[in-house]
């Protein structure tokens, strides 16, 4: 066959042949026991089978030792993966392109015939594709290495004496052979899963970064309020989302939304929303309607992410008349406390949330607000965290930050989050949690 991708001869330039080493004496089960210790160590494939060539010079005898492999070329097709002559020790996992290809002969009979094999007294023909891996053996043992119930791999050890493997019971020898070889496999696919890992959590700082562009890039500077914010999202990238729209006549709109689940696909739906209301909110002359336009865009959309719905609480906020226009699409309603330390929740214009029912109306009502009031807007990421004991963090812990005597609205959200810490212990985040707190000077 005349194909110019096949080598019969390896580039790979052997070394002189290796003097035999006598026998070694000691307790066969010991040399396994202690070869199983170091492998249970490995976390690179590479040096795993250095080490299993090592033991198994020890355990089985030979001089020399070839690796070939038959995974995705059709017969009597092969690749080397892996020989003691060879000068250089070859990754096969990182550097395939290397790989000498060779076609038929004794190596290919013994890998496709799919079964361990102990030859005795041969002698290699000059003529044999790898014969110069092969020129001085006069006794063999070929160990296939099974995957999905096929030999895919071998492992070849050579014997310069005619019966250099009588003494080796084939059996434990297969045994061995392929818990190596699913040991390495293992390996390989812990590597390749961590490398995956390792460029999806790249790209999802990526779109953790991206969304938080989407997010006011500074507060903004309202006659008569202090205003403070937190944002943190679960994983990467998050659902929560809260925004600023300055209406251009003094009035203010501010906005807080939660969107169910969390991570990418939330953090997609937020995005889409944000696009929403920034198109829509100086058209629509009031919260309720603009809640109303969401609502339909996407409900619209809904077959992109069945199941998804959003909570939002979108108020206009007119800092000469210390008053908020507001409406609530089934958000927790923000809590308004005086400087008597007395609460109420912004809860008289509460009706269900975005994107289930496409024709839901949204009220609106009218709040009127005091010197020193303080606004806190929140998701349910904070109220709903847990300790280790699996108790809610809850209004009343919130609030008692709230009641505190501080001078600005940073020094509630420390506060907040502080103490929030110090409830769940440190422990992993279940949801996302956005703060924002409004304090009227």
């Amino acid at each position: 066959m005349n194909d110019p991708f096949v080598k019969t001869r390896s580039p790979l330039v052997p070394t002189a042949p290796v003097t035999p080493e006598p026998a070694v004496s000691h307790d066969h089960v010991a040399v396994v026991v202690e070869m199983m210790r170091e492998m249970s160590r490995q976390s690179d494939p590479q040096e795993m089978v250095k080490l299993f060539r090592q033991r198994t010079s020890v355990l089985y005898g030979g001089e020399h030792s070839v690796s070939l492999s038959r995974r995705d070329l059709d017969a009597p097709r092969y690749r080397i993966t892996r020989s003691t002559r060879w000068r250089e020790d070859v990754n096969p996992w990182s550097e395939p392109h290397r790989l000498p290809i060779l076609e038929g002969g004794l190596l290919g009979e013994l890998l496709y015939g799919d079964e361990p094999r102990v030859l005795r007294d041969i002698c290699v023909t000059p003529t044999d594709p790898a014969h110069e891996l092969l020129y001085d053996a006069r006794s063999i043992i070929a160990l296939p290495l099974f995957d999905q119930g096929v030999g895919l791999n071998m492992v070849v050890r050579m014997s310069s004496h005619p019966a250099g493997f009588d003494h080796i019971n084939i059996a434990d020898a297969l045994l061995t052979g392929n818990l190596f070889g699913r040991a390495t496999n293992n390996l390989v696919v812990a590597r390749k899963l961590e490398t995956a890992y390792a460029e999806l959590d790249y790209e999802m700082k990526l779109v953790a970064e991206i969304q938080k562009s989407l997010l006011p890039p500074r507060l903004p500077d309202i006659p008569g309020v202090d205003i403070a914010a937190s944002y943190k999202t679960a994983t990467r990238a998050g659902g929560d989302y809260y925004d600023f729209f300055d209406l251009h006549d003094g009035r203010w709109g501010v906005l807080i939304a939660d969107v169910s689940g969390h991570g990418t696909p939330a953090a997609v739906v937020m995005a889409m929303l944000r696009t929403m209301l920034h198109g829509q909110c100086y058209q629509c002359a009031s919260p309720g309607e603009l809640l109303e336009h969401a609502n339909r865009q996407l409900c619209n959309r809904h077959d992109r992410f069945s199941g998804t719905f959003v909570t939002a609480f979108y108020g206009i906020f007119d800092p000469a008349s210390r008053t908020m226009h507001y409406s609530c699409a089934g958000h927790n309603p923000p809590l308004v406390v005086n400087r008597r330390a007395e609460v109420r929740e912004l809860n008289q214009a509460l009706t269900y949330p975005l994107a289930i029912e496409r024709d839901e109306e949204f009220p609106e009502t009218t709040t009127r607000f005091d010197s020193g009031d303080t606004l806190l807007f929140y998701t349910d990421g904070i109220t709903e965290a847990t300790n280790e004991r699996g108790e809610m963090y809850g209004h009343e812990r919130l609030l008692s930050c709230v009641r505190e005597d501080v001078p600005h609205a940073q020094h509630i959200i420390d506060c907040v989050t502080h103490k929030l810490l110090a409830f769940t212990g440190g422990g992993t985040q279940q949801d996302d949690q956005t703060l924002l707190a409004m304090r009227l000077r």
